[in-house]
């Protein structure tokens, strides 16, 4: 429950670069499949709004394209980066997915990104289940709070939910005081007709590993 007991809603931002786990987390977070997950890179091409809600909050996530410097296809490239920048606008605070196996100069536009925001940032260190060597992780959260002042870090698993909850409680904490923006009932932004699309085309990545015409 909020500390001071009034009720609260707001956006939370979600970024990161391609495969880094943030539409598998929208998904934990929000309770419900709303963003279509695959192996393959810029599955996620528009911003998807998922909204949890409970008796004391509302918390609307913004899951946006990874972030990346693409040579393959440049005006795509651009414009799922600019989708992302967009998503920016407004929120009361972001959070910054990367993986447990390191940084890398793969991760480096989502922090410029991140850089840019009027709001506090939290890191989500995604994918813990897949480290072998647990010993690295503290290490590794203590460089990234030296390469940024992170208002938390959460290392955690999006894929099975551990910490999650975690961090939605940083999240609410962080969220001002404001009625619902959306109906207690409503999930997502998106049409009927739009999810049932993006879900064919998931389908499609798993099966054959791009698109088909």
């Amino acid at each position: 429950m909020p500390p001071d007991g009034g009720f609260r809603s707001g956006f939370v931002v979600i970024i990161g670069r391609p495969n880094a786990g943030k539409s598998t987390l929208l998904n934990r977070l929000v309770g419900q499949k709303v963003s279509i997950t695959s192996q393959r890179a810029q599955t996620t091409r528009y911003r998807i709004l998922g909204i949890h809600n409970t008796p004391q909050a509302q918390i609307i996530y913004v899951d946006t394209p990874g972030l990346h410097r693409g040579e393959s296809d440049k005006q795509l490239s651009r414009l799922m980066n600019r989708e992302a920048r967009v998503s920016l606008e407004g929120v009361d605070a972001v959070v910054l997915v990367m993986t447990a196996d390191g940084w890398t100069e793969r991760d480096e536009p989502a922090l410029e990104l991140a850089r840019q925001a009027n709001c506090p940032v939290i890191l989500a260190i995604n994918k813990v289940d897949r480290l072998k060597v647990r010993e690295r992780l503290l290490p590794l959260m203590e460089a990234m709070q030296q390469r940024f002042a992170f208002a938390e870090i959460v290392p955690l698993s999006a894929q099975d939910g551990d910490n999650v909850p975690v961090l939605e409680k940083i999240l609410l904490r962080l969220l001002p005081e404001h009625p619902a923006y959306f109906d207690a009932e409503q999930i997502t932004d998106r049409s009927d007709r739009f999810q049932a699309a993006e879900f064919v085309r998931e389908q499609v990545f798993r099966s054959f590993g791009e698109e088909v015409p």
